[in-house]
């Protein structure tokens, strides 16, 4: 008798809403960056009319759906589209294909897409982001909404919304992560050749992108702190790797990351955490060890001032089953 075969779960399903002046680079995201989550998500894109959407590049593209994908989404990801083309008020066709997305709903949005959920109302009592330079004139057309311009996407449960460009792809890696924790989303930053963690509260904007001077740069440095997070790392020890004072070290560095070097360490510290707590069976002890914070104690306060949760709730969210091992405080 032939043993009956596991049923495969079905693929989280992705609605990517194609307006008129979108973005060639940011429409393609969702599918790029989800797609490489090994099946996980089935990305498709459609229209509020079924018909062909004019990007902001000189050219058209016609998606494959219209606006009736939208009631079969388990997430809905609204794509930018060039500031001429907004509006203060949802256009009804808009209007009317946002009307088909079912109750609990994940919705998210990239960029400029933000002012279509805010003038959707799907904002309102919420913090949301965008665009800086879009931050004056998103004030201005939606004042009762709590606009954070200087961070890269904000989760805000069943809504999220993200800045210009490279932001998207920031996003859907939180997306993955948060569905299926940091391996798969590390895996898909691999496959796409991107940063697999930039955290949401990270600097939208920053002074000094690129140094005048690659040599003054403090990316070295970065790599090196991160090949030693096991080490009790400090500020001198970075700005000396770095040829720099302490006092030029922090003001560039702080320039290129949008955070002070302490902060940005513990970021790093809790990301890989987070990586061992779901991928191995190591004690709370042992992964405090691992990534330079000095006692367990200490990792169970940083984690839950970042994410509310101690280490071992934040495990079984990830893992099937829990060892021994991993159980240990």
């Amino acid at each position: 008798m032939v043993p009956p075969q596991p049923v495969q779960p079905q693929p989280h399903r992705v609605v990517v809403l194609a307006l008129d002046g979108a973005y060639p680079f940011e429409l393609g995201i969702p599918a790029r960056v989800l797609g490489a989550a090994d099946d996980r998500y089935e990305v498709v894109v459609c229209s509020c009319d079924g018909g062909p959407v004019e990007t902001n590049a000189g050219f058209s593209v016609v998606p494959q759906h219209g606006p009736e994908a939208l009631a079969s989404a388990d997430t809905v990801i609204i794509a930018p589209l060039e500031k001429a083309r907004l509006t203060r008020e949802l256009p009804a066709a808009v209007a009317a294909a946002l009307a088909r997305i079912r109750p609990g709903t994940r919705i998210a949005s990239i960029c400029s897409g933000g002012f279509i959920l805010a003038a959707a109302g799907l904002l309102d009592g919420r913090v949301a982001t965008n665009h800086w330079e879009s931050a004056e004139l998103f004030r201005r057309w939606y004042p009762h909404i709590r606009l954070d311009e200087g961070v890269l996407f904000v989760d805000d449960g069943d809504v999220l919304t993200s800045a210009g460009a490279a932001s998207g792809v920031d996003l859907c890696l939180h997306l993955i992560r948060n569905d299926h924790g940091s391996h798969l989303a590390n895996h898909a930053a691999r496959r796409c050749v991107v940063a697999p963690f930039r955290d949401g509260g990270q600097a939208q904007y920053i002074e000094r992108p690129i140094p005048d001077d690659p040599a003054e740069s403090t990316s070295a440095t970065r790599q090196w702190a991160l090949e030693q997070l096991g080490d009790k790392l400090t500020v001198d020890q970075m700005a000396e790797r770095s040829h720099m004072s302490v006092r030029t070290f922090v003001r560039r560095f702080r320039a290129e990351t949008g955070l002070p070097p302490g902060q940005w360490l513990t970021k790093q510290r809790l990301a890989r955490a987070r990586n061992l707590l779901e991928s191995t069976d190591l004690t709370v002890d042992q992964v405090a060890f691992e990534i330079g914070f000095a006692t367990a104690a200490s990792l169970r306060q940083h984690l839950h001032a970042e994410l509310g949760v101690s280490p071992l709730a934040y495990r079984r969210t990830f893992r099937a089953a829990d060892s021994p091992a991993g159980m240990a405080l």
